[in-house]
Parts: structure tokens; sequence; C-alpha cells
């Protein structure tokens, strides 16, 4: 089993920051992809941003490109951060990371591959 825990959410003013946090542990050995998602409120989840486990090249939503960088932490190999600039109120939603068997790639954004999830941090952002 793996286990996944996300801390960082919070509310922020449009034009503000925050930084997600994912620790992961359990069999990591198994998985190869470390990828957030969000949930707003009467939509589908959306992946925002994924990367290999153990780092490499990342791939994000065109949503959140440019604003968003996903990274692994250079000392702590087991968490995975997600900076988020120039949020927006449209970035209000539940932040969830989940690891998959599979590598990252094609499809990286599609829910139904990964196995193991968080339980997610709720980001708020107003006007």
């Amino acid at each position: 089993q793996v286990q996944l825990v996300e801390s960082g959410g919070g509310s922020v003013q449009a034009g503000g920051s925050l930084r997600l946090s994912c620790s992961v542990s359990g069999h990591t050995n198994t998985t190869n992809c470390l990828t957030w998602f969000r949930q707003a409120a009467g939509k589908e989840r959306e992946g925002v941003a994924a990367i290999p486990i153990g780092g490499g090249v990342a791939y994000h939503a065109y949503s959140v490109m440019g604003r968003f960088t996903i990274s692994q932490d250079s000392a702590k190999n087991t968490v995975y951060f997600l900076q988020m600039n120039d949020l927006k109120p449209e970035d209000s939603a539940i932040y969830s990371c989940a690891a998959s068997l599979r590598g990252c790639g094609g499809g990286w954004y599609l829910p139904a591959r990964y196995p193991y999830w968080g339980q997610g941090t709720r980001v708020t952002v107003s006007s």
C-alpha cells in the first residue's frame, strides 16, 4: 500500500500564492507517477500537474501553465510540491495528490490511472 498526505491548503486573495505538499509513504517503489488533481464544486476532477516519482520531466495542464509548478523535494524524495502563483478564483477547489503504478506521459491527467489518493486539501481564492 501507498499512503499520501497533503498539506498547505488555505484561503488567499486573487493574485496570491500557496504551496501544497504531498508526503508519500509505504511501498513507494511500486509507484511511477505523482500527480496533483483538483475538483471544484459541481465539476469533474481535473489533472493539474504530474511528475515522475524520483523526478524527471513534469507535465502541467494548460489552465495552470506558467502559474503552477510541480516539483520534488530535493532533500526528501518522498515529498512533492505544487507551487501555485497568481491564483485566480477559478483555482478554488479541493486539491489531491495521487500516485500511479504507470509512468507519467500520455493520459497522465486521467484519474482512473491512479489507485492511491490522499484525502485532499482545500484551496479557496477570493476575488
